[in-house]
């Protein structure tokens, strides 16, 4: 897919083009390993902070459940909010991964045979009926579980901070404003997107 990708959004777009030359081959690589609630946990522990001090509280988490890779939803809703409070996780965060926990039980996040037949739009509005799981949030369960190469996080600062430096505009695009010149990339927004996270490396 990579290849002909490549080649259609350096036609499509001159600019974008230049940093897909510059940054050479695409190394978007979708972890389909992780279960949907996995992904949506590890997601929202990485809202509004770097990669690096998520990583570090999500091994504080993982570490409250020795023998174990992941924690179960069952795991997580029988652990006490002051014990993830001491990983590091926010009260607003506890109470969305307990609520992803409580939805996965009761069937509204699909498992990973579900939710690979479902169509994206279905998965974004299903997904973001819990707590604290925003459009960005299942955007990101979208491009690094799923592997679907047409998603564009218009929200996302990294992807918007990413095409004004690429673009060289004074400000950032709006959400709006980055959605319309995206048209030109489709199908391939989300490979599109990795080139433009790469332009802040």
């Amino acid at each position: 897919m990579s290849e002909a990708a490549i080649k259609h959004l350096s036609s499509a777009d001159k600019v974008l083009a230049r940093l897909i030359k510059k940054v050479g081959p695409c190394g978007w690589k979708p972890d389909k390993r992780r279960s949907p609630f996995e992904a949506l946990v590890q997601s929202v522990t990485h809202q509004q902070l770097n990669g690096t001090a998520a990583a570090t509280i999500l091994g504080r988490v993982k570490a409250l459940y020795p023998g174990k890779r992941f924690p179960t939803p069952e795991d997580l809703l029988a652990t006490p909010d002051e014990k993830l409070r001491a990983a590091g996780l926010s009260r607003a965060k506890i109470a969305a991964i307990k609520d992803i926990a409580a939805k996965t039980l009761e069937g509204v996040v699909p498992t990973s045979r579900a939710i690979a037949r479902m169509e994206s739009e279905l998965i974004i509005s299903q997904l973001t009926s819990i707590r604290g799981v925003g459009p960005w949030t299942v955007e990101m369960l979208l491009m690094f579980k799923l592997g679907r190469p047409d998603v564009l996080p218009v929200t996302d600062y990294g992807v918007r901070k990413g095409f004004a430096l690429t673009y060289k505009l004074k400000d950032l695009p709006t959400p709006k404003e980055l959605l319309a010149h995206g048209e030109k990339w489709r199908p391939y927004r989300s490979i599109a997107a990795w080139y433009l996270w790469r332009a802040l490396d």
